[in-house]
């Protein structure tokens, strides 16, 4: 019999690493909903045909991930938020169209919503490490937000000044050596390097003299609490974390392919968190 439930899935190479099938999953079964939820590894030669016929492969959308994303952007409709990250991560069809977006965005700032609910209504500047991918995303999100000034720190202070060039003049392009200044007082600091993570360097900077209700974001999730967060934890900062992000990113996609607008908790944040990090 063909199975006629419908399907979503990850897609990537290698994508067996992936738990997004978990915590789809953990949704799928929570509201009783007759769907499926699958990790497929396509090679890089077959993902347009993958992506192209993605109703004739049994499904409904797809997360897509490394090393797909710019095939995924290049042969679907993107919305305004994968247009100005440059980036789609969450793909569906629509009335035979194959639609997209950048649910990053979403990600942050819903992470960020959780960890310090009025965060934004309390900050008028923000620092973002990182001019990459994820720092558009970051960057972008706090710009729908109403931040007015973002000082963007990056060790090439070119692509610093081409996220300018993007986002406009409330992008402030800095150098490191300006991040004790900067962050004298802040309110807002987000990291969205690889610093921190696992098997790379230490994020080395010193927030001590951050606001007493600054808010730290790190989008690092191995570890769940890098060097970064523990200080602002010991500070008693808010703080989210990778994992924070990762299923506040999911829900909007899990909604458009099933129906239902799911809800993050903390009994599927444990569940992820000790796949992790086990033991």
């Amino acid at each position: 019999m063909t199975d006629t439930r419908p399907a979503a899935c990850v897609v990537g190479y290698p994508a067996r690493h992936s738990r997004s099938p978990m915590l789809h999953g953990y949704w799928i079964k929570r509201y009783g909903l007759d769907a499926d939820y699958r990790a497929e590894e396509i090679p890089p030669g077959e993902i347009r045909e993958f992506l192209t016929h993605l109703a004739d492969h049994g499904y409904v959308g797809c997360n897509v991930t490394m090393p797909h994303k710019d095939v995924a952007f290049e042969l679907s409709e993107p919305d305004e938020r994968a247009i100005a990250v440059g980036a789609a991560n969450t793909l569906w069809l629509e009335n035979g169209r194959l639609r997209s977006t950048n649910t990053d965005i979403e990600g942050f700032l819903g992470a960020l919503d959780a960890a310090a609910p009025g965060w934004d209504q309390r900050t008028s500047e923000a620092i973002v490490l990182g001019a990459g991918g994820a720092g558009r995303a970051l960057v972008y999100g706090l710009i729908e937000r109403g931040i007015g000034s973002i000082h963007l720190v990056n060790r090439t202070v070119e692509k610093s000044e081409a996220m300018r060039e993007r986002f406009g003049e409330r992008v402030i392009p800095a150098r490191w050596d300006q991040l004790p200044e900067l962050l004298s007082g802040a309110r807002l600091l987000a990291n969205a390097t690889s610093l921190g993570m696992h098997d790379q360097p230490p994020l080395e900077i010193d927030i001590t003299n951050m606001a007493d209700d600054a808010v730290v974001s790190d989008i690092v999730y191995v570890p769940l609490t890098t060097p970064l967060l523990a200080a602002a934890k010991a500070r008693g900062l808010a703080t989210s974390n990778g994992l924070d992000m990762l299923l506040h990113q999911a829900v909007r996609g899990f909604e458009l392919w099933f129906g239902k607008r799911p809800e993050v908790t903390r009994e599927l944040y444990d569940l992820l968190a000790a796949d992790i990090e086990p033991g």
